[in-house]
């Protein structure tokens, strides 16, 4: 019988043996592409022992979601056929018609989409909240943290919705304050570690109950998959899974020989993402032609003090301002080496304007609250020679 389990003592061996097969499938050193749809009958006892890929029970499958449980802290995970996929199916296994949820106040796009279109079909509502303490430290002004979330709570409130980093303004807020809120008033907290990955934060490990990625970005980190994972304790991650046989958002065999092949490369992928994210954002916070940076590395950031003491790292993401619309088109214009496209996350380095792509679904009036605004760039700094891509930056922000 064929065993998943195998685990090692740090995350950066981990990343590349954990969850092997043993033994070894027919001795292959890599994982094969099982690329079958069903298997041969056994004496499965229910229907989802059934051996059939849209059950994700593939060896393709098996493999890697017992790699992605073991460098997430988890007893279980999932892989899914996109980020979306794992974040609205994780809601939806926890939260129905009538009932509520508290979301972060600033969210990706189509997460922030789903939350407006399409959760109100399924009578579901959402409160946003901020996630900056309520004592004063950090920047705020009194008026947030516990005292607000518990305002905001109702009692039909079943699931606390938050990122470990904000898409597209780089927010890190009161993340252990709120796993400890979602304890206190028995909600399911789940949280999206896209952005700072494994590497740098382990949610689990302060209390929330699942995580969820876009895969697409970072854990495959090569940009040529969209594939999402939902990792968690054996019990909350089998609701979800039980949802998607339904749903169907199961990840293609081939997709998961990619996402585990990137996985491997993840914990020295990150290293350079880090490192060259810090400089590139130190380097745009003294230039003149930038009016803020957004990055939690740095001192100044409002999140810096929550990034400092919960991450490793502070990832390759940042965005930043430029004054006006016109000043944004023409640095998009101007650069050599930055690609610019959507997502995030791989080798090179991508720069987008999110009032153009993440969040052109919703209203400039919704955009300006959230200071989602035109002269906005966010960038994903890849892995290319530093010294050459502050070069760049710099000829391309240069009058």
């Amino acid at each position: 019988m064929t065993v998943y389990k195998e685990r090692f003592k740090t995350l950066a061996t981990n990343v590349v043996h954990a969850g092997i097969p043993n033994p070894r499938i027919q001795g292959a050193v890599v994982s094969p592409i099982f690329q079958s749809a069903n298997y041969l009958m056994g004496d499965e006892a229910a229907y989802d022992e059934i051996r059939y890929l849209r059950l994700s029970n593939s060896p393709s499958h098996l493999t890697l979601q017992a790699r992605l449980a073991v460098i997430e802290s988890a007893e279980q995970a999932l892989v899914t056929s996109s980020g979306m996929a794992a974040i609205s199916t994780a809601l939806l296994a926890f939260v129905g018609n009538g009932e509520h949820v508290l979301t972060q106040k600033t969210l990706y796009g189509g997460t922030q989409s789903f939350l407006d279109q399409d959760a109100p079909r399924f009578g579901i509502s959402y409160s946003p909240i901020d996630l900056n303490d309520s004592n004063g430290s950090n920047g705020s002004n009194g008026s947030n943290g516990p005292d607000a979330w518990s305002e905001a709570l109702r009692p039909e409130t079943r699931v606390i919705y938050v990122e470990s980093i904000t898409n597209p303004l780089m927010e890190v807020g009161d993340l252990k304050g709120i796993a400890a809120f979602a304890r206190e008033h028995s909600l399911i907290s789940i949280i999206d570690n896209t952005f700072a990955t494994p590497v740098n934060f382990r949610p689990l490990e302060i209390g929330f109950d699942l995580v969820v990625h876009s895969a697409t970005k970072y854990l495959n980190g090569h940009s040529d998959i969209v594939a999402g994972a939902v990792m968690g304790s054996a019990e909350k991650v089998e609701k979800v899974r039980q949802l998607m046989l339904h749903t169907g958002g199961s990840a293609d065999p081939h997709a998961c020989f990619l996402f585990e092949r990137g996985l491997k490369t993840l914990a020295i992928r990150m290293q350079r993402h880090n490192r060259s994210g810090l400089a590139v954002a130190e380097f745009l916070a003294g230039h003149p032609a930038v009016e803020k940076v957004n990055y939690p590395g740095l001192e100044g950031d409002s999140g810096y003090a929550y990034a400092r003491e919960l991450f490793t790292g502070t990832s390759g993401m940042l965005s930043f301002y430029l004054g006006s619309s016109e000043a944004a088109e023409r640095f998009l214009e101007r650069v050599r080496i930055p690609v610019h496209a959507a997502s995030l996350g791989g080798p090179e380095t991508l720069v987008v304007r999110p009032a153009r792509s993440s969040h052109l679904g919703q209203t400039p009036e919704e955009r300006a609250r959230l200071a989602i605004t035109d002269d906005l760039i966010r960038t994903s700094v890849g892995i290319e020679d530093l010294d050459e891509l502050l070069e760049d930056f710099d000829r391309a922000l240069s009058d």
